[in-house]
């Protein structure tokens, strides 16, 4: 039996989700049909549900506590290895939908940048979901081309500007996301406008090469930025994303440009059960 294919929304950010737990689901890691699947369903990407991990790994001194599935992502053009903090709050959904059941108060879960936790907030009739996902720890944020890198689970530039909206971000975007200052791996850009009611963020993301509604990482390194950057003296950040979509990162501050306990909070929503 083919496995069903499922389309989930993150504020925006769409995915496609496929339950690798039983089954042969080595094509869809395969760079040609996470493409055709992602242009056909007109998602930011691909994900697939592996199996649980007990605790412990066998020969490593660090402990390693039982997960209740893993993530793998994908781009678009078949990149991977790592962290999709909308898809990561889409496949929470995904597993809570599959009666997965987390072993403890919150999901815990392996994903391209180590492990992550999570915990589903609110659950609504007809498939939506609000979940809170810890993202990785920060460990630095470094001022270049007139604004900021940092490391989300994913590389990101961020670049403060007066209007978002007015951004050409076709034009933009490739510039800064192909600069030689991030190569060879290249970034994320991200262009934040600072206003009264929270941060308003415009994205343009390599592997789709091309602005996405909404990015979970970027979302996150924006509300670090503006925090190292002094443009907001909040730690529980509001960020509308470009489809309109509110989110919230929260973190606690232990250096300049470290972060940790940085939790991302917003929609996952089920849009489509495909049969393959």
């Amino acid at each position: 039996m083919k496995p069903k294919l499922y389309k989930f929304s993150g504020a925006g950010n769409d995915f496609v989700l496929v339950d690798g737990r039983e089954g042969d689901v080595e094509r869809f890691r395969e760079k040609e049909t996470i493409g055709e699947l992602c242009r056909r369903f007109s998602t930011d990407g691909l994900m697939i549900l592996g199996n649980a991990a007990p605790a412990g790994e066998p020969g490593n001194a660090k402990t390693v506590p039982e997960t209740d599935f893993s993530m793998e992502f994908f781009n678009p053009d078949g990149t991977g290895g790592m962290m999709c903090g909308n898809g990561g709050r889409c496949i929470v959904a995904f597993a809570d939908m599959l009666g997965i059941k987390p072993s403890g108060d919150c999901y815990v879960f392996m994903a391209g940048d180590g492990l992550h936790t999570a915990k589903i907030l609110d659950k609504e009739p007809g498939g939506k979901w609000t979940v809170r996902l810890k993202m990785t720890d920060v460990q630095g944020v470094q001022p270049v081309l007139g604004g900021y890198f940092t490391n989300t689970g994913t590389r990101h530039f961020v670049k403060f500007v007066p209007d978002v909206n007015a951004i050409d971000i076709n034009a933009d975007g490739p510039r800064y996301r192909h600069d030689p200052a991030f190569a060879p791996e290249g970034a994320n850009a991200n262009f934040v406008q600072v206003a009264q009611d929270g941060l308003h963020v415009r994205t343009f993301e390599k592997g789709v090469e091309g602005e996405t509604l909404a990015c979970g990482t970027g979302i996150t390194a924006s509300s670090l930025v503006a925090s190292f950057a002094r443009k907001t003296a909040l730690t529980a950040v509001p960020v509308q994303c470009r489809r309109g979509d509110w989110l919230k990162v929260e973190f606690e501050i232990t250096g300049p440009g470290c972060f940790r306990n940085v939790y991302l909070t917003g929609p996952a929503t089920l849009e489509l059960i495909n049969e393959e």
